[in-house]
């Protein structure tokens, strides 16, 4: 097969028949259709469709080593600096699409499966793992382009530094059982800081899988009408609890299990942070670009432009923009051929982006909260714009540059980027996305090499 389709893929997730729960009801029917998704598939479709657009095919895809058929350029394992830039301008073209809203795109499970089957050799030789296994799945999900999810970010149970499950019934999932047909595993995803025997295990397998029950939180889509809700009613992506009860998982599908060494270390000794924070990168630039975008509107809208804190509060997206594109362009720059002979974007570099934009983005709310201010409270609907208060909305809710339903649809755009229940999730995930931003910068500290810097301090003192 090749790169899939809008159509194909709707297809796909509602063929799925997955066991999803929201506000306590079983998702029945086609899931499309569903008010708490329909906004996002009909999104993500968008995305694939945007793989046949013939003016960037030679962005969107290439020929597959295998097929030779034209796959997503997000499955794309680069060897050279221009592989890794056309992975950059693939990624940034999706993110065009959904303003980077879309964090868990399909690209970015993409370019972390890609990410393990390049390093998958380290795998090799090593108990209970299966390398082949990583190999063979990744070139299964390219040839079909599949859409994955993941469990990367756990629910929180108990956050003391040491803590280990004591319950006969487990809580986070584990593998209670193993047989000739594979591994069985039972619990939630849930939080447990150190990972005993049982629970250093990696697998894939359909979100359909016998036993699997995703349970969701509240939906933050609100209605239909992008007038109202124009990010969330089109790019809210559901968060779950994954719950395993007794469900096996094929020895095929298994990557490793029992090995805490391997479960440990496997992310921090692999390309995945390399490849990942440089897709996440690509997509935070293309975001960080449409709220400038949205600050900048707010100014000329209601005519602030000549106060010198507001250009001083525009100016600190313009220089976080600047900043996270030179990191890029330097990551890609600085790679090098890793052990396995992939083209890896510079980690060092791309961890700082990381970490300034985990600590820019919830200024940027701040920012479009003072500049908006009273304007973001006292915003009517659209069936208040096309009511008898018409007229009265049209005088008293006009802008130095907008008519008054120009004005409310920005404010509103800026309303559900930063205080919606949408737009507060955004600042929570941004903030939190590759973990605990003290924990970004302990990592980076630690793994930063200071000793030249070091040695001509003491040089200096010598001399």
């Amino acid at each position: 097969m090749s790169a899939i389709n809008g159509k194909q893929y709707v297809e796909r997730i509602n063929q799925l028949k997955a066991n999803v729960w929201v506000d306590g009801k079983l998702v029945t029917g086609d899931i499309s259709e569903h008010p708490a998704f329909k906004g996002a598939i009909n999104s993500q479709a968008k995305l694939y469709d945007l793989q046949h657009n013939k003016k960037i095919k030679d962005i969107m895809t290439y020929q597959s080593p295998a097929s030779k058929e034209f796959v997503g350029t997000s499955y794309l394992q680069p060897k050279t600096k221009e592989e890794l830039k056309k992975r950059r301008e693939r990624t940034q073209q999706w993110a065009q699409l959904t303003h980077g809203m879309m964090g868990r795109s399909p690209d970015y499970m993409n370019t972390v499966l890609m990410a393990f089957a390049s390093s998958a050799e380290l795998l090799r030789g090593t108990e209970n793992c299966f390398p082949e296994n990583i190999i063979s799945y990744y070139e299964y999900v390219r040839e079909h382009d599949l859409s994955l999810t993941h469990t990367f970010i756990d629910p929180q149970v108990n956050r003391i530094q040491f803590y280990y499950e004591q319950n006969d019934e487990p809580i986070a999932a584990k593998i209670v059982d193993k047989n000739n047909e594979g591994i069985v595993i039972q619990g939630a995803k849930l939080l447990a800081t150190q990972d005993g025997k049982e629970k250093g295990f990696a697998f894939s397998i359909p979100s359909n899988t016998k036993g699997i029950k995703f349970i969701c939180r509240e939906s933050f889509a609100g209605k239909d009408s992008t007038f109202d809700y124009p990010l969330s009613s089109r790019f809210e992506k559901m968060d779950t609890i994954v719950v395993f009860d007794h469900v096996l998982v094929p020895w095929n599908r298994v990557f490793f299990y029992e090995n805490v060494d391997v479960s440990n270390t496997f992310l921090s000794s692999s390309s995945f942070s390399a490849f990942a924070l440089h897709q996440v990168t690509s997509r935070r630039i293309v975001k960080t670009e449409f709220v400038l975008g949205i600050v900048q509107s707010l100014i000329e809208t209601i005519n602030i432009t000549d106060y010198p804190h507001v250009r001083e509060k525009a100016t600190e997206l313009i220089i976080a923009l600047e900043t996270m594109k030179a990191l890029v362009m330097k990551a890609e720059e600085e790679a090098e051929i890793d052990p396995w002979g992939y083209m890896r974007p510079n980690e060092t570099t791309l961890r700082i982006a990381a970490n300034i934009f985990s600590k820019t983005y919830p200024t940027f709310t701040e920012i479009i909260q003072l500049l908006g201010a009273s304007g973001l409270m006292a915003i009517p609907t659209e069936n208040t714009c096309r009511s008898l208060v018409k007229e009265d909305i049209t005088r008293y809710l006009q802008a130095k540059s907008r008519g008054a339903e120009d004005r409310i649809k920005l404010f509103r755009l800026a309303w559900d980027l930063t205080m919606s229940p949408f737009g507060t999730r955004e600042t929570l995930y941004e903030r939190f996305f590759f973990g605990e931003p003290v924990q970004l910068t302990s990592y980076l500290y630690l793994s930063y090499d200071k000793e030249c810097y070091v040695q001509r301090v003491t040089d200096f003192l010598k001399s």
